[in-house]
């Protein structure tokens, strides 16, 4: 089964859909995250995916004080991202009731240390794989890096992450299909679960995610096409299995 996990996009205190990532185009999609968090466990979501986009750009959390307004709120489990850069950002982040933090850019500059948080936070911890062509994108995806995505997953993997948070940028945002091949590939590469990301916004595209048959894949992340009402969670519902 594929679990269909909405997104909620934190900037500035309000909900946006930032396009392939970029800061400077973006869309504000609601004022109360806390609201909206309500509505997609109302329609059935057992996850929420929440980014603290200012905490990704800036290297710190944010949204400490929003996070724990939506897990005070709700009584689904959220896993939040964005700006982790420390161990006492990601104990921030769980004390504040998120159930998994999501460690990108530190994963890549300082993968010797992620054994140490894995030991440390266990299965709370979850790795953000974000890339571009191919290559990993880090600091808010503003710079790409020369490392492979996959060769940085065989790492984490190695390392004894539970779960590969993987983002095609490029079609993130744009409501055109999520990349299946590099879906594919990644979940080849991994013995870890891959929650997949970016661009899924249709019926088809979680049917093309199951037609991989990868075990291992075990989530699909949606944004905008639920924000733009173009697909409900009723009906992503309805062929996750």
């Amino acid at each position: 089964m594929i679990k269909i996990i909405p997104a909620i996009d934190l900037k500035g205190g309000k909900c946006v859909r930032l396009r392939q990532g970029k800061a400077d185009d973006s869309k504000i999609y609601g004022d109360d995250p806390v609201v909206q968090a309500k509505i997609w466990e109302d329609q059935g979501a057992e996850l929420i995916h929440v980014v603290d986009l200012d905490g990704a750009f800036n290297g710190k959390p944010a949204h400490l004080d929003v996070i724990k307004q939506i897990t005070s709120a709700i009584s689904i489990p959220i896993e939040v991202g964005g700006g982790l850069r420390t161990d006492k950002d990601i104990e921030a982040v769980l004390n504040a009731g998120a159930q998994m933090a999501i460690i990108g850019t530190r994963a890549f500059s300082d993968p010797k240390s992620l054994a140490n948080v894995i030991d440390t936070f266990g299965e709370h911890i979850e790795v953000g794989i974000d890339a571009r062509d191919g290559m990993v994108q880090v600091n808010g995806w503003v710079e790409t890096t020369s490392i492979k995505a996959v060769d940085l997953a065989r790492q984490v993997d190695e390392l004894g992450v539970s779960t590969i948070i993987f983002t095609d940028t490029a079609t993130d945002g744009m409501m055109k299909g999520t990349n299946v091949p590099a879906m594919n590939e990644i979940c080849e590469c991994v013995r870890c679960n891959v929650v997949a990301s970016g661009g899924i916004s249709t019926v088809a595209d979680i049917i093309s995610l199951k037609n991989l048959h990868k075990q291992n894949l075990v989530g699909a992340i949606v944004g905008k096409a639920l924000y733009e009402g173009t697909i409900s969670i009723e009906q992503l519902l309805q062929v996750q299995k």
